[in-house]
Protein backbone atom coordinates (compact mmCIF):
# COMPACT_ATOMS: atom_id res chain seq x y z
CA UNK A 1 0.00 0.00 0.00
CA UNK A 2 1.43 3.65 -1.02
CA UNK A 3 2.23 5.96 1.90
CA UNK A 4 1.48 10.02 1.46
CA UNK A 5 3.68 12.66 1.87
CA UNK A 6 1.29 16.35 1.59
CA UNK A 7 3.77 19.25 1.00
CA UNK A 8 2.17 22.33 1.68
CA UNK A 9 3.37 26.06 1.86
CA UNK A 10 2.93 29.20 4.34
CA UNK A 11 3.70 33.11 4.56
CA UNK A 12 4.48 33.59 0.85
CA UNK A 13 4.35 32.29 -2.46
CA UNK A 14 6.97 30.92 -4.52
CA UNK A 15 9.26 29.79 -1.87
CA UNK A 16 10.18 26.71 -3.95
CA UNK A 17 7.18 24.05 -2.69
CA UNK A 18 8.25 22.21 -6.08
CA UNK A 19 11.90 22.28 -5.59
CA UNK A 20 11.71 21.16 -1.68
CA UNK A 21 9.30 18.41 -2.94
CA UNK A 22 10.96 17.21 -5.93
CA UNK A 23 14.28 17.15 -4.08
CA UNK A 24 12.77 14.76 -1.00
CA UNK A 25 11.20 12.80 -3.69
CA UNK A 26 14.81 12.39 -5.22
CA UNK A 27 16.35 11.45 -2.17
CA UNK A 28 13.65 8.93 -1.48
CA UNK A 29 14.30 7.60 -5.01
CA UNK A 30 18.14 7.46 -4.47
CA UNK A 31 17.95 5.15 -1.71
CA UNK A 32 15.52 2.62 -3.73
CA UNK A 33 12.12 3.59 -3.19
CA UNK A 34 9.35 4.06 -6.09
CA UNK A 35 7.97 7.58 -6.09
CA UNK A 36 6.25 9.92 -7.84
CA UNK A 37 5.17 13.51 -7.88
CA UNK A 38 1.46 14.89 -7.97
CA UNK A 39 0.62 18.81 -8.05
CA UNK A 40 -2.82 20.30 -6.95
CA UNK A 41 -3.89 23.60 -7.72
CA UNK A 42 -6.23 26.08 -6.18
CA UNK A 43 -6.99 27.94 -9.57
CA UNK A 44 -10.39 27.36 -10.96
CA UNK A 45 -8.75 26.71 -14.75
CA UNK A 46 -9.22 23.54 -15.96
CA UNK A 47 -5.29 23.12 -16.56
CA UNK A 48 -2.74 25.71 -17.66
CA UNK A 49 -3.37 25.25 -21.32
CA UNK A 50 -5.41 28.45 -22.25
CA UNK A 51 -3.12 30.28 -19.29
CA UNK A 52 -0.45 33.69 -20.49
CA UNK A 53 2.68 32.49 -19.99
CA UNK A 54 3.04 36.15 -17.44
CA UNK A 55 -0.11 35.00 -15.32
CA UNK A 56 1.51 31.09 -14.31
CA UNK A 57 5.09 30.39 -15.92
CA UNK A 58 5.44 28.18 -19.11
CA UNK A 59 2.73 25.22 -19.38
CA UNK A 60 4.55 22.14 -19.19
CA UNK A 61 3.18 18.68 -21.37
CA UNK A 62 3.31 15.49 -20.28
CA UNK A 63 3.99 12.21 -22.73
CA UNK A 64 0.18 11.65 -22.78
CA UNK A 65 -0.75 14.60 -23.53
CA UNK A 66 -1.71 16.56 -20.42
CA UNK A 67 -0.91 20.62 -20.03
CA UNK A 68 0.03 21.23 -16.67
CA UNK A 69 1.59 23.40 -14.19
CA UNK A 70 5.62 23.94 -14.67
CA UNK A 71 6.43 21.92 -10.79
CA UNK A 72 5.38 18.95 -13.10
CA UNK A 73 8.75 19.68 -15.27
CA UNK A 74 11.04 20.13 -11.93
CA UNK A 75 9.71 16.26 -10.81
CA UNK A 76 10.72 15.65 -14.30
CA UNK A 77 14.17 16.55 -14.74
CA UNK A 78 14.73 15.31 -10.86
CA UNK A 79 13.55 12.16 -10.76
CA UNK A 80 14.11 11.41 -14.44
CA UNK A 81 10.41 9.70 -15.17
CA UNK A 82 7.63 10.83 -16.56
CA UNK A 83 4.76 12.17 -15.29
CA UNK A 84 0.82 12.09 -16.50
CA UNK A 85 -2.80 13.44 -16.49
CA UNK A 86 -2.61 12.36 -13.06
CA UNK A 87 -0.04 14.29 -11.63
CA UNK A 88 -1.64 17.35 -11.90
CA UNK A 89 -5.34 18.15 -10.64
CA UNK A 90 -6.76 21.84 -10.65
CA UNK A 91 -9.96 23.09 -8.31
CA UNK A 92 -11.12 23.48 -12.30
CA UNK A 93 -11.07 20.17 -13.23
CA UNK A 94 -12.71 18.59 -9.52
CA UNK A 95 -15.92 21.21 -9.89
CA UNK A 96 -16.19 20.16 -13.39
CA UNK A 97 -15.84 16.52 -12.41
CA UNK A 98 -18.73 16.63 -9.31
CA UNK A 99 -21.03 18.60 -11.81
CA UNK A 100 -20.83 16.30 -14.89
CA UNK A 101 -21.47 13.81 -11.82
CA UNK A 102 -24.54 15.96 -10.46
CA UNK A 103 -25.91 16.39 -14.09
CA UNK A 104 -25.91 12.40 -14.88
CA UNK A 105 -27.96 12.28 -11.64
CA UNK A 106 -24.81 10.35 -9.80
CA UNK A 107 -25.79 11.93 -6.25
CA UNK A 108 -29.41 10.72 -6.53
CA UNK A 109 -30.80 13.95 -5.42
CA UNK A 110 -28.36 15.16 -3.17
CA UNK A 111 -27.43 18.56 -2.00
CA UNK A 112 -24.07 18.80 -3.91
CA UNK A 113 -21.69 20.82 -1.29
CA UNK A 114 -18.25 21.25 -1.14
CA UNK A 115 -18.09 19.04 2.19
CA UNK A 116 -18.22 15.84 1.54
CA UNK A 117 -18.75 16.01 -2.11
CA UNK A 118 -15.87 18.17 -3.38
CA UNK A 119 -13.08 17.16 -0.90
CA UNK A 120 -14.55 13.05 -1.52
CA UNK A 121 -13.03 14.12 -5.40
CA UNK A 122 -9.75 15.64 -3.98
CA UNK A 123 -9.19 12.83 -1.74
CA UNK A 124 -10.17 10.27 -4.78
CA UNK A 125 -7.93 12.25 -7.47
CA UNK A 126 -4.97 12.37 -4.04
CA UNK A 127 -4.85 8.59 -3.89
CA UNK A 128 -5.66 7.24 -7.69
CA UNK A 129 -1.59 7.06 -8.26
CA UNK A 130 -1.04 4.72 -4.98
CA UNK A 131 -4.14 2.85 -5.91
CA UNK A 132 -2.26 -0.37 -8.10
CA UNK A 133 0.35 -0.68 -5.91
CA UNK A 134 3.13 0.92 -8.65
CA UNK A 135 4.42 3.42 -5.92
CA UNK A 136 6.11 3.51 -2.17
CA UNK A 137 5.15 6.55 -1.81
CA UNK A 138 2.81 9.63 -3.14
CA UNK A 139 4.20 12.85 -2.52
CA UNK A 140 1.53 15.80 -3.14
CA UNK A 141 2.50 19.22 -3.77
CA UNK A 142 -0.49 22.11 -2.80
CA UNK A 143 -0.81 24.98 -4.45
CA UNK A 144 -1.15 28.30 -2.99
CA UNK A 145 -0.28 29.36 0.82
CA UNK A 146 -2.27 28.09 3.63
CA UNK A 147 -4.81 30.51 4.70
CA UNK A 148 -5.79 31.04 0.86
CA UNK A 149 -9.95 31.00 0.27
CA UNK A 150 -8.90 28.64 -3.01
CA UNK A 151 -6.90 25.97 -1.18
CA UNK A 152 -9.37 25.35 2.36
CA UNK A 153 -11.00 22.62 0.02
CA UNK A 154 -7.54 20.63 0.07
CA UNK A 155 -6.21 21.55 3.05
CA UNK A 156 -9.15 19.91 4.27
CA UNK A 157 -9.36 16.91 2.15
CA UNK A 158 -5.66 16.39 3.59
CA UNK A 159 -7.06 17.05 6.87
CA UNK A 160 -9.74 13.91 6.14
CA UNK A 161 -6.98 11.47 5.31
CA UNK A 162 -4.67 11.91 8.23
CA UNK A 163 -8.05 10.53 10.00
CA UNK A 164 -8.96 7.73 7.48
CA UNK A 165 -5.21 6.45 6.49
CA UNK A 166 -3.32 5.41 9.87
CA UNK A 167 -0.54 7.44 11.04
CA UNK A 168 2.25 6.18 9.06
CA UNK A 169 0.70 6.17 6.14
CA UNK A 170 0.40 9.60 5.87
CA UNK A 171 3.01 13.16 6.91
CA UNK A 172 2.60 16.75 5.95
CA UNK A 173 5.77 18.58 5.19
CA UNK A 174 5.06 22.18 5.65
CA UNK A 175 7.59 24.60 3.90
CA UNK A 176 7.53 28.46 5.63
CA UNK A 177 9.97 31.28 5.72
CA UNK A 178 12.42 32.67 8.33
CA UNK A 179 12.85 36.41 7.09
CA UNK A 180 15.93 37.90 7.70
CA UNK A 181 15.66 41.52 8.65
CA UNK A 182 18.98 43.55 7.72
CA UNK A 183 18.23 46.31 10.24
CA UNK A 184 17.71 44.35 12.90
CA UNK A 185 20.65 41.73 12.29
CA UNK A 186 18.41 38.67 13.20
CA UNK A 187 16.02 36.04 11.99
CA UNK A 188 12.14 36.07 12.68
CA UNK A 189 10.38 33.16 13.56
CA UNK A 190 6.87 34.89 14.09
CA UNK A 191 5.77 34.50 10.36
CA UNK A 192 6.38 30.44 10.99
CA UNK A 193 4.42 30.17 13.92
CA UNK A 194 1.62 31.73 12.49
CA UNK A 195 1.98 29.85 9.94
CA UNK A 196 1.87 26.88 11.42
CA UNK A 197 -1.36 28.06 13.97
CA UNK A 198 -3.58 28.98 10.93
CA UNK A 199 -2.68 25.38 9.55
CA UNK A 200 -3.22 23.82 12.95
CA UNK A 201 -6.39 25.65 12.92
CA UNK A 202 -7.95 23.77 9.60
CA UNK A 203 -7.14 20.62 11.81
CA UNK A 204 -3.98 19.84 9.48
CA UNK A 205 -0.80 19.37 11.86
CA UNK A 206 2.72 19.37 10.14
CA UNK A 207 5.19 16.08 10.75
CA UNK A 208 7.77 18.87 9.32
CA UNK A 209 8.41 22.92 8.86
CA UNK A 210 11.14 23.56 6.15
CA UNK A 211 12.42 26.76 6.60
CA UNK A 212 13.47 28.71 3.55
CA UNK A 213 16.12 31.31 4.81
CA UNK A 214 19.16 33.50 3.63
CA UNK A 215 21.06 32.73 6.81
CA UNK A 216 21.46 29.79 8.60
CA UNK A 217 19.60 28.79 11.53
CA UNK A 218 20.97 28.13 15.16
CA UNK A 219 20.10 25.47 17.10
CA UNK A 220 18.05 28.03 19.57
CA UNK A 221 15.99 29.38 16.53
CA UNK A 222 15.62 25.80 15.70
CA UNK A 223 14.76 25.08 19.51
CA UNK A 224 12.32 28.39 19.34
CA UNK A 225 10.14 26.76 16.44
CA UNK A 226 10.16 23.13 17.48
CA UNK A 227 8.93 24.53 20.74
CA UNK A 228 5.91 26.88 19.74
CA UNK A 229 4.84 24.88 16.28
CA UNK A 230 4.51 21.70 18.33
CA UNK A 231 7.63 19.30 16.45
CA UNK A 232 10.75 17.85 17.35
CA UNK A 233 13.66 20.09 16.79
CA UNK A 234 15.54 17.50 14.16
CA UNK A 235 12.23 18.43 12.48
CA UNK A 236 12.64 21.80 11.91
CA UNK A 237 14.76 21.57 8.81
CA UNK A 238 16.66 24.34 7.12
CA UNK A 239 16.55 25.28 3.51
CA UNK A 240 19.47 28.14 2.60
CA UNK A 241 19.12 29.57 -0.63
CA UNK A 242 21.67 27.44 -2.67
CA UNK A 243 23.18 29.18 -6.18
CA UNK A 244 20.95 26.20 -8.28
CA UNK A 245 17.83 24.23 -7.77
CA UNK A 246 20.19 21.19 -8.61
CA UNK A 247 22.14 21.66 -5.05
CA UNK A 248 18.50 21.39 -2.84
CA UNK A 249 18.70 17.66 -2.61
CA UNK A 250 22.01 17.40 -1.37
CA UNK A 251 21.09 20.26 1.24
CA UNK A 252 17.76 18.19 2.29
CA UNK A 253 20.40 14.74 2.25
CA UNK A 254 22.49 16.90 5.28
CA UNK A 255 19.95 17.93 7.03
CA UNK A 256 18.43 14.20 7.28
CA UNK A 257 15.24 15.52 5.33
CA UNK A 258 14.33 11.78 4.23
CA UNK A 259 15.56 9.87 7.24
CA UNK A 260 12.63 11.74 9.21
CA UNK A 261 10.49 11.47 6.75
CA UNK A 262 11.03 7.34 6.44
CA UNK A 263 11.14 7.15 10.21
CA UNK A 264 8.07 8.66 10.52
CA UNK A 265 6.12 6.67 7.82
CA UNK A 266 7.38 3.81 9.79
CA UNK A 267 9.59 2.51 6.11
CA UNK A 268 12.87 0.18 7.32
CA UNK A 269 13.59 -1.11 4.31
CA UNK A 270 16.30 1.04 2.11
CA UNK A 271 19.26 1.63 0.46
CA UNK A 272 22.18 4.49 1.04
CA UNK A 273 21.76 6.96 -1.02
CA UNK A 274 23.12 7.05 -4.52
CA UNK A 275 23.93 9.75 -5.76
CA UNK A 276 26.72 9.36 -8.02
CA UNK A 277 25.51 10.76 -11.02
CA UNK A 278 24.16 13.88 -9.55
CA UNK A 279 27.15 14.58 -7.82
CA UNK A 280 29.04 14.28 -10.76
CA UNK A 281 26.50 16.72 -12.82
CA UNK A 282 27.02 19.11 -10.42
CA UNK A 283 30.35 19.34 -10.07
CA UNK A 284 30.52 20.04 -14.12
CA UNK A 285 27.73 22.70 -13.74
CA UNK A 286 29.72 24.47 -10.79
CA UNK A 287 32.95 24.11 -12.34
CA UNK A 288 32.62 25.12 -16.32
CA UNK A 289 36.16 24.77 -18.18
CA UNK A 290 34.42 27.90 -20.25
CA UNK A 291 31.62 30.38 -21.26
CA UNK A 292 29.40 30.56 -24.18
CA UNK A 293 26.38 33.13 -24.60
CA UNK A 294 23.34 32.36 -25.86
CA UNK A 295 21.16 34.56 -27.60
CA UNK A 296 16.80 33.67 -26.52
CA UNK A 297 14.82 35.48 -28.63
CA UNK A 298 11.04 35.72 -27.65
CA UNK A 299 8.15 37.72 -26.28
CA UNK A 300 7.30 36.77 -22.49
CA UNK A 301 11.22 37.02 -21.61
CA UNK A 302 10.18 39.40 -18.81
CA UNK A 303 9.27 36.38 -16.65
CA UNK A 304 11.88 33.87 -16.42
CA UNK A 305 9.66 31.24 -15.64
CA UNK A 306 7.76 31.61 -19.01
CA UNK A 307 10.83 29.73 -20.78
CA UNK A 308 11.52 27.35 -17.57
CA UNK A 309 12.27 24.09 -19.06
CA UNK A 310 14.35 25.76 -21.52
CA UNK A 311 16.25 27.81 -19.20
CA UNK A 312 16.60 24.12 -17.24
CA UNK A 313 17.75 22.20 -20.82
CA UNK A 314 20.93 24.62 -21.45
CA UNK A 315 21.44 24.04 -17.52
CA UNK A 316 21.83 20.38 -18.65
CA UNK A 317 23.46 20.94 -21.69
CA UNK A 318 26.08 23.57 -20.66
CA UNK A 319 27.12 20.68 -17.62
CA UNK A 320 27.35 17.96 -20.95
CA UNK A 321 29.74 20.31 -22.80
CA UNK A 322 31.58 21.55 -19.31
CA UNK A 323 30.27 24.99 -20.19
CA UNK A 324 28.48 28.15 -18.26
CA UNK A 325 25.87 28.81 -21.10
CA UNK A 326 25.30 32.41 -20.27
CA UNK A 327 21.47 33.59 -22.03
CA UNK A 328 20.82 36.73 -22.90
CA UNK A 329 17.12 37.94 -23.50
CA UNK A 330 16.66 39.64 -26.74
CA UNK A 331 12.82 41.06 -27.07
CA UNK A 332 11.79 40.11 -30.94
CA UNK A 333 9.51 43.39 -30.86
CA UNK A 334 12.78 45.79 -30.72
CA UNK A 335 14.56 44.06 -33.74
CA UNK A 336 14.65 45.69 -36.88
CA UNK A 337 16.96 45.25 -40.17
CA UNK A 338 19.16 48.47 -38.70
CA UNK A 339 19.73 47.24 -35.72
CA UNK A 340 19.60 43.47 -35.87
CA UNK A 341 24.06 42.94 -36.21
CA UNK A 342 23.97 45.62 -32.97
CA UNK A 343 20.99 43.54 -30.63
CA UNK A 344 22.62 40.34 -31.82
CA UNK A 345 26.37 41.07 -30.84
CA UNK A 346 28.93 38.86 -29.69
CA UNK A 347 26.38 35.80 -28.97
CA UNK A 348 27.60 32.38 -30.41
CA UNK A 349 24.31 30.64 -30.68
CA UNK A 350 20.78 31.75 -30.93
CA UNK A 351 17.56 29.81 -29.73
CA UNK A 352 14.25 31.45 -30.91
CA UNK A 353 11.88 30.26 -28.58
CA UNK A 354 8.37 29.29 -29.16
CA UNK A 355 4.85 31.39 -28.48
CA UNK A 356 1.40 32.54 -30.49
CA UNK A 357 0.17 35.30 -31.86
CA UNK A 358 1.95 37.88 -34.30
CA UNK A 359 3.41 40.09 -31.99
CA UNK A 360 7.37 40.42 -32.52
CA UNK A 361 7.18 38.09 -35.38
CA UNK A 362 8.85 40.16 -37.50
CA UNK A 363 12.00 40.59 -35.31
CA UNK A 364 12.45 36.77 -35.30
CA UNK A 365 12.09 36.17 -38.77
CA UNK A 366 14.58 39.35 -39.43
CA UNK A 367 16.87 37.58 -36.37
CA UNK A 368 16.71 33.72 -38.30
CA UNK A 369 18.02 35.17 -41.50
CA UNK A 370 21.30 37.19 -39.68
CA UNK A 371 22.34 33.72 -38.11
CA UNK A 372 21.30 32.14 -41.66
CA UNK A 373 23.24 34.03 -43.54
CA UNK A 374 26.24 34.96 -40.85
CA UNK A 375 27.11 30.95 -40.03
CA UNK A 376 25.74 31.77 -36.15
CA UNK A 377 24.86 28.72 -34.91
CA UNK A 378 20.94 28.46 -34.53
CA UNK A 379 18.55 26.65 -33.00
CA UNK A 380 14.17 27.14 -33.59
CA UNK A 381 11.31 25.65 -31.40
CA UNK A 382 7.88 25.63 -32.27
CA UNK A 383 6.98 28.67 -33.61
CA UNK A 384 11.01 29.09 -33.81
CA UNK A 385 11.26 26.36 -36.63
CA UNK A 386 8.14 28.50 -38.51
CA UNK A 387 9.99 31.33 -38.30
CA UNK A 388 13.07 29.92 -40.29
CA UNK A 389 10.70 28.56 -42.79
CA UNK A 390 8.86 31.88 -43.55
CA UNK A 391 12.07 33.29 -43.43
CA UNK A 392 13.81 30.83 -46.16
CA UNK A 393 10.76 31.67 -47.80
CA UNK A 394 10.73 35.59 -48.37
CA UNK A 395 14.49 35.52 -48.97
CA UNK A 396 15.67 32.50 -50.62
CA UNK A 397 12.95 31.04 -52.75
CA UNK A 398 11.34 34.83 -53.30
CA UNK A 399 8.20 34.29 -52.10
CA UNK A 400 7.78 37.62 -50.32
CA UNK A 401 5.17 37.38 -48.77
CA UNK A 402 5.62 34.16 -47.07
CA UNK A 403 3.85 33.69 -44.05
CA UNK A 404 1.83 31.59 -41.45
CA UNK A 405 -2.08 31.89 -41.57
CA UNK A 406 -1.91 32.39 -37.78
CA UNK A 407 -0.56 35.62 -38.33
CA UNK A 408 -2.15 36.83 -41.95
CA UNK A 409 -4.86 34.84 -43.16
CA UNK A 410 -4.64 36.46 -46.56
CA UNK A 411 -0.93 35.51 -47.74
CA UNK A 412 -0.74 33.96 -50.87
CA UNK A 413 1.95 32.05 -49.93
CA UNK A 414 0.81 29.96 -46.41
CA UNK A 415 4.02 28.38 -45.99
CA UNK A 416 2.67 27.73 -42.51
CA UNK A 417 -1.23 26.59 -42.01
CA UNK A 418 -3.39 25.05 -39.43
CA UNK A 419 -3.80 21.35 -39.50
CA UNK A 420 -6.69 20.35 -41.23
CA UNK A 421 -8.16 18.70 -37.92
CA UNK A 422 -8.12 22.09 -36.00
CA UNK A 423 -9.82 23.93 -38.78
CA UNK A 424 -13.46 23.23 -37.11
CA UNK A 425 -12.07 23.24 -33.46
CA UNK A 426 -13.65 26.54 -32.22
CA UNK A 427 -12.94 26.38 -28.10
CA UNK A 428 -9.38 26.31 -27.18
CA UNK A 429 -8.46 24.62 -24.29
CA UNK A 430 -6.63 21.18 -24.91
CA UNK A 431 -7.06 21.58 -28.90
CA UNK A 432 -3.51 21.34 -29.85
CA UNK A 433 -1.81 18.55 -30.98
CA UNK A 434 -0.09 17.36 -27.33
CA UNK A 435 2.17 14.63 -26.02
CA UNK A 436 4.10 12.58 -27.79
CA UNK A 437 4.65 11.87 -31.62
CA UNK A 438 6.91 9.55 -32.84
CA UNK A 439 9.11 10.95 -36.27
CA UNK A 440 11.39 9.14 -38.42
CA UNK A 441 14.49 11.10 -39.50
CA UNK A 442 16.33 10.75 -42.75
CA UNK A 443 19.59 8.64 -42.74
CA UNK A 444 22.78 11.05 -42.73
CA UNK A 445 21.40 14.26 -41.48
CA UNK A 446 22.10 16.75 -38.83
CA UNK A 447 19.27 15.02 -37.32
CA UNK A 448 20.60 11.78 -37.39
CA UNK A 449 24.00 12.91 -36.39
CA UNK A 450 22.50 14.52 -33.27
CA UNK A 451 19.82 11.89 -32.20
CA UNK A 452 21.99 8.81 -33.22
CA UNK A 453 18.70 7.24 -34.69
CA UNK A 454 16.40 7.16 -37.20
CA UNK A 455 13.13 6.66 -35.08
CA UNK A 456 12.07 9.01 -32.24
CA UNK A 457 9.17 10.50 -30.15
CA UNK A 458 8.98 13.71 -29.10
CA UNK A 459 6.34 16.11 -27.29
CA UNK A 460 3.96 18.85 -28.90
CA UNK A 461 1.87 21.46 -28.30
CA UNK A 462 1.30 23.20 -31.51
CA UNK A 463 -1.85 23.70 -34.24
CA UNK A 464 -0.22 24.96 -37.15
CA UNK A 465 2.58 22.98 -39.36
CA UNK A 466 4.38 23.25 -42.46
CA UNK A 467 2.27 22.85 -45.40
CA UNK A 468 3.53 19.93 -47.77
CA UNK A 469 2.34 22.01 -50.94
CA UNK A 470 5.95 23.71 -50.45
CA UNK A 471 7.76 21.03 -49.59
CA UNK A 472 9.59 19.83 -53.08
CA UNK A 473 10.58 23.97 -53.59
CA UNK A 474 12.24 23.99 -50.28
CA UNK A 475 14.59 20.67 -50.88
CA UNK A 476 15.42 21.77 -54.43
CA UNK A 477 17.06 25.04 -52.91
CA UNK A 478 18.63 23.50 -49.52
CA UNK A 479 16.73 23.28 -46.49
CA UNK A 480 16.02 19.83 -45.87
CA UNK A 481 12.73 18.28 -44.01
CA UNK A 482 15.11 15.86 -41.88
CA UNK A 483 12.18 14.75 -39.90
CA UNK A 484 8.57 13.51 -40.73
CA UNK A 485 5.60 11.58 -38.79
CA UNK A 486 5.25 8.44 -40.30
CA UNK A 487 1.92 8.11 -39.99
CA UNK A 488 0.96 12.40 -41.27
CA UNK A 489 3.88 13.13 -42.80
CA UNK A 490 3.98 16.33 -40.93
CA UNK A 491 7.16 17.80 -41.12
CA UNK A 492 9.15 18.03 -37.82
CA UNK A 493 12.49 18.85 -38.45
CA UNK A 494 14.21 21.11 -41.32
CA UNK A 495 18.03 21.46 -41.73
CA UNK A 496 20.13 23.99 -43.73
CA UNK A 497 23.18 20.72 -44.21
CA UNK A 498 25.93 24.03 -45.84
CA UNK A 499 24.87 25.87 -42.59
CA UNK A 500 27.67 25.36 -39.29
CA UNK A 501 24.28 24.57 -37.50
CA UNK A 502 21.00 25.59 -38.18
CA UNK A 503 18.21 23.45 -37.42
CA UNK A 504 14.59 23.95 -36.63
CA UNK A 505 12.08 21.57 -35.00
CA UNK A 506 8.13 21.77 -34.43
CA UNK A 507 8.39 19.44 -31.23
CA UNK A 508 9.46 20.33 -28.15
CA UNK A 509 13.03 19.08 -26.89
CA UNK A 510 13.17 21.09 -23.82
CA UNK A 511 10.12 19.20 -22.43
CA UNK A 512 12.01 15.95 -22.23
CA UNK A 513 15.41 17.34 -20.91
CA UNK A 514 16.44 16.10 -17.03
CA UNK A 515 19.54 15.86 -15.18
CA UNK A 516 20.75 12.53 -16.09
CA UNK A 517 19.29 12.60 -19.96
CA UNK A 518 20.14 16.36 -20.93
CA UNK A 519 17.91 16.64 -24.70
CA UNK A 520 20.79 16.02 -27.50
CA UNK A 521 19.53 18.92 -29.72
CA UNK A 522 20.37 21.17 -26.82
CA UNK A 523 23.65 19.23 -26.06
CA UNK A 524 25.06 19.17 -29.30
CA UNK A 525 23.39 23.28 -30.25
CA UNK A 526 25.71 24.11 -27.06
CA UNK A 527 28.16 21.89 -28.36
CA UNK A 528 27.75 24.49 -32.06
CA UNK A 529 28.11 27.32 -29.67
CA UNK A 530 31.23 26.37 -28.23
CA UNK A 531 32.91 25.89 -31.70
CA UNK A 532 31.80 28.95 -32.49
CA UNK A 533 32.91 30.96 -29.54
CA UNK A 534 36.34 28.93 -30.44
CA UNK A 535 36.75 30.37 -34.00
CA UNK A 536 35.39 33.66 -32.81
CA UNK A 537 38.30 33.92 -29.93
CA UNK A 538 40.67 32.87 -32.02
CA UNK A 539 39.77 35.69 -35.13
CA UNK A 540 39.65 38.27 -32.35
CA UNK A 541 43.23 36.97 -31.23
CA UNK A 542 45.13 37.49 -34.61
CA UNK A 543 43.48 40.49 -35.07
CA UNK A 544 45.04 41.61 -32.14
CA UNK A 545 48.24 40.47 -33.45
Amino acid sequence: MSKYIFVTGGVTSSLGKGIIAASLAKLLQARGLKVTIQKFDPYINVDPGTLNPYEHGECYVTEDGAETDLDLGHYERFLNIYTSQANNVTTGRIYQTVINKERAGDFLGKTVQVVPHITDEIKRRMKLLGEDGKYDIILTEIGGTVGDIESLPFIEAVRQLQWELPDEDVMVVHLTLIPYLRAAKELKTKPTQHSVKMLSETGVHPDIIVCRTEEPLSNEIKRKIALFCNVKQEAVIEAMDASTIYEVPLLMLREKLDLICLKKLNINQYSDPNLDKWKGFLDKLKYPKSRVTVGLIGKYIELQDAYKSILESFVHAGAMNEVKVEVVNVHSEYITQDNVAEKLQGLDGLLVAPGFGHRGIEGKIIAVQYAREKGLPFFGICLGMQMAVIEFARNVLGLKDAHSTEMNTDTNHAVINMMEEQKKIKMMGGTMRLGAYPCEIKEGSLAHRIYGELQISERHRHRYEFNNDYFDQFESNGMLASGRNPETGLVEIMELPNHPFFIGVQYHPELKSTVEKPAPLFVSFIAAAKKYNEQRMQQKARAEQ
